[in-house]
């Protein structure tokens, strides 16, 4: 680790726009998921295991898939049950 990197072990910088920014964190906060951003700073995420993985995954892709591959993944869920 250089003394330039101050990330803590398993942390992510999420690259997510800043209008989107504070929502994504509130979502990740109500999923306990550890997150933090301070002003005009990127999105850091610290992931625990692939269930919050997954979390993650679910949540970037309510604010970056547009409406036609949203509608597609609930089709897809409907079909599987």
């Amino acid at each position: 680790m250089s003394t330039f990197d101050l990330r803590p072990e398993g942390c992510e910088i999420l690259q997510v726009s800043w209008v989107d920014r504070w929502q994504v964190y509130k979502r990740l906060q109500e999923l306990d998921i550890y997150c933090w951003c301070a002003v005009e700073q990127p999105l850091r995420v610290q992931l625990k295991d692939g269930n919050e993985a997954t979390q993650l995954e679910s949540v970037l892709r309510q604010y970056t898939a547009n409406r036609q591959e949203l509608v597609q993944l609930l089709q897809r869920c409907w079909q599987a049950s």
